[in-house]
């Protein structure tokens, strides 16, 4: 469902999307640096790392805050990483593509959710290497609601949320599955750890939220993307031959991809076998 770009309501209803995004963006940024801390994300409220003083409303307004204060505390002057403005446009920019793609549906409210467990998840894991079990636990769980919801809104009876939360069980088990077998074998083969512990659950979060043929796509698409920056990387003396690298990020993006293009990526592979 593509929503019309001509239309004034369009571009009006776009940037409320995008302010709506980069509130959701601000909590991101708690998200991403309490939760690895064992913090609560509501209490203490928002405040400086580094003198501890108390944010006011009007310094933590998306972006705009962070212009306002020239990227500085307002109180001790220390400096405010360009992340937190970055992150808050970014979930902005993919709200509003998540609208554009799939207009007014359950599918929408869905994705725009997911994505931003995405985004969390990836700057987590490029932070310190981890994908916390409280996000991808919470994440499937998520995921399986959401399928269970689109089931109803398709077929309103009783029995079709079970046949879409049993679906997203299954394809959660089979990306589970899979990517632990990965891990094991790449653990053999290069006696090293070849994958964290929290990949198999992000495959499994993302099986829940896209089934299980959008869960291999992003498998794909995460395998091909990794392999060409692992290449190029170790070409350019960028990265060590044996150093670590997080592949949540790349799981992300495969998974961001398969939920916008999947389907047509899925159609023009089986084009191509001539299925």
């Amino acid at each position: 469902m593509d929503v019309p770009l001509d239309q004034p309501e369009t571009w009006l209803l776009g940037s409320f999307i995008f302010i709506l995004g980069a509130c959701v963006g601000s909590f991101l940024n708690v998200v991403i640096y309490r939760i690895p801390e064992g913090l609560s994300l509501l209490h203490p409220p928002s405040r400086c790392p580094q003198c501890h003083t108390k944010l006011k409303a009007y310094d933590n307004v998306p972006i705009l805050g962070w212009l306002w204060l020239k990227g500085r505390c307002r109180y001790c002057a220390h400096p405010i990483a360009a992340r937190y403005p970055l992150i808050e446009a970014a979930t902005g920019i993919l709200f509003v593509l998540t609208f554009l793609a799939f207009g007014w549906s359950l599918k929408t409210l869905g994705y725009c959710l997911f994505l931003s467990w995405l985004l969390a998840l990836t700057m987590i894991d490029l932070d310190l290497m981890i994908l916390p079990n409280s996000l991808t636990q919470s994440g499937v769980i998520a995921g399986w609601i959401f399928q269970g919801a689109i089931a109803f809104s398709q077929v309103p009876t009783w029995t079709s949320p079970l046949r879409g939360v049993m679906e997203a069980f299954i394809a959660s088990v089979l990306g589970l599955w899979i990517f632990d077998l990965i891990r094991l074998a790449g653990a053999w083969a290069f006696k090293q750890d070849a994958m964290g512990g929290g990949d198999p659950k992000l495959a499994a979060m993302i099986g829940a939220w896209l089934g299980w043929q959008m869960m291999l796509v992003s498998a794909f698409l995460a395998c091909l993307v990794g392999s060409i920056i692992g290449v190029g990387g170790m070409a350019l003396g960028l990265i060590g031959r044996r150093q670590a690298i997080p592949f949540g990020p790349y799981l992300a993006l495969g998974a961001a991809i398969a939920a916008f293009y999947g389907a047509q990526l899925l159609s023009l592979y089986q084009g191509l076998l001539g299925l």
